[in-house]
């Protein structure tokens, strides 16, 4: 495809290979998570001469916010490839008329609960047809901490709040642990309560519909079940990704979704990744999934987190100084629960010890925390341990070789450097095979400011920073 995209593809050439180069190209200059929730669902009809390229939009928010960030790098991408001018047009696609590809299935009891092994029937009454919400009412909009890297999907999630089963719908919210998927899905419902006391609204696991399917079969209270699922007005359910290989469940779900959004409620799903990267759930509900709006979630960055330190200890009726939130906020970077985690010590030691919050104070509560992090870690070690994740050669790391597979690791491992040794920049492109200072720093930089965006790489990061610190 490289030998597509660096010449003008020519009108003799299948009108799609337009479209496909153009999508290799964009994956090359945009942000892993970003394309794959903004271009790679993106749907084409290319003119036969390639004088003209339309894409389909799910809603008006995608084609708006398509339009406003994308547009013009798309226009100007298939403009290269094509060596002329090739208009671009944004059109919301005809809304599907959903069709039922399977019955409903009433029987092989033994097959479902095969989802849900050593279950035995409860004994108590099944629940009511009208069932409580679940939520927990100090998981709130006010509640949320807003920032850069949740500040599209507050925005959505208000959005949906405000007007059900109009636009985006469904919504689909996906991100790493403990980022606040499930408190911005506990907001959209205590909102909507807030404003129509009388919505029926559920808040379940993924596990929990599991559950109550195998009940529903235990029990042979389906109608029960259907009349539960069937009559909301807003399901709001996490971690979708747990209904992979459950095949009945996936069904049942299927006919739950229909069921909802023929009648107009909203349905807001979370998951660990984009609704295309989920595994073993079924094509047909993965479509469902992606033809609402998508939006990620991604890292807090340090003045998120900052943020969401004063305000967690605020609520705790305690006072958490701006210098104390920094300390504590610099030192502990992947995810909400872990601040939430760290604050907890903190408050506890503070009133154990009948002390103000401050620095030292910190330290002595986070020693644990800070013993680890501050534990002497060689460039060496980190060299070593970088390279057999990434399946390279430790020679690799000093050797002048600069393919990707090979200089992407390096970066990282320079990044690493930086972060968990005391060595200086011209130390550790020293230890790199005798490299620049500047060539060191633009790594450091470079991997700081893509760990903000691309929830893949903060993930690899974080296994390796936990490896390295044993």
């Amino acid at each position: 495809m490289s030998e597509g995209a660096s010449r003008a593809i020519s009108t003799d050439d299948d009108s799609a290979l337009l479209w496909s180069t153009c999508v290799d190209r964009l994956a090359q200059e945009i942000p892993e998570q970003q394309f794959n929730t903004w271009i790679r669902p993106l749907a084409a009809t290319v003119a036969e001469d390639g004088s003209k390229v339309t894409l389909q939009m799910a809603n008006r928010f995608k084609m708006d916010w398509i339009r406003a960030q994308y547009a013009a790098r798309i226009s100007a991408t298939l403009e290269s490839l094509m060596g002329r001018p090739v208009a671009l047009e944004l059109v919301l696609a005809p809304r599907e008329t959903p069709v039922r590809t399977h019955p409903p299935i009433r029987t092989v009891q033994d097959q479902v609960l095969s989802e849900l092994p050593d279950v035995a029937a409860p004994s108590e009454p099944a629940a009511a047809n009208i069932p409580r919400s679940r939520l927990n009412p100090a998981l709130t909009f006010a509640t949320l901490v807003e920032g850069s890297a949740n500040r599209m999907a507050r925005a959505a999630a208000m959005h949906v709040a405000g007007s059900l089963g109009q636009l985006y719908n469904p919504l689909f919210i996906y991100g790493g642990v403990g980022l606040g998927k499930t408190h911005l899905v506990h907001a959209i419902g205590n909102q909507l309560l807030a404003d129509r006391p009388n919505a029926k609204v559920l808040y379940i696991h993924a596990e929990q519909f599991v559950s109550d399917v195998v009940k529903s079969y235990q029990r042979k209270t389906f109608d029960e079940f259907k009349q539960r699922y069937h009559s909301l007005d807003l399901l709001l359910i996490d971690d979708v990704q747990f209904f992979a290989n459950k095949e009945r469940t996936q069904e049942e779900f299927f006919n739950a979704f229909e069921a909802l959004l023929a009648r107009k409620s909203h349905i807001v799903l979370t998951s660990d990744t984009y609704p295309k990267g989920l595994a073993d759930i079924h094509e047909r509900l993965v479509s469902r999934f992606d033809s609402g709006l998508t939006v990620a979630i991604e890292p807090p960055e340090l003045e998120m987190r900052v943020a969401i330190l004063i305000n967690k200890a605020t609520a705790e009726n305690a006072v958490m100084p701006e210098e104390v939130a920094f300390f504590v906020a610099k030192n502990v970077r992947s995810n909400v629960r872990e601040l939430e985690g760290a604050l907890r010590k903190i408050l506890a030691y503070s009133r154990f010890n009948q002390k103000e919050i401050s620095i030292q104070l910190a330290r002595d509560a986070l020693k644990d925390l800070l013993s680890i992090q501050n534990r002497q870690i060689s460039v060496e070690n980190i060299q070593k341990t970088v390279a057999d994740y990434y399946k390279i050669k430790v020679a690799d790391m000093y050797s002048k070789k600069r393919p990707a597979s090979i200089a992407r690791p390096r970066q990282i491992a320079m990044f690493l450097a930086k972060e968990l040794t005391q060595k200086s920049l011209p130390e550790i492109g020293e230890l790199f095979g005798g490299r620049d200072h500047t060539t060191v720093l633009h790594a450091v930089r470079k991997i700081a400011a893509e760990r903000q965006t691309v929830s893949e790489l903060n993930q690899q990061l974080h296994v390796l920073e936990q490896t390295l610190k044993g």
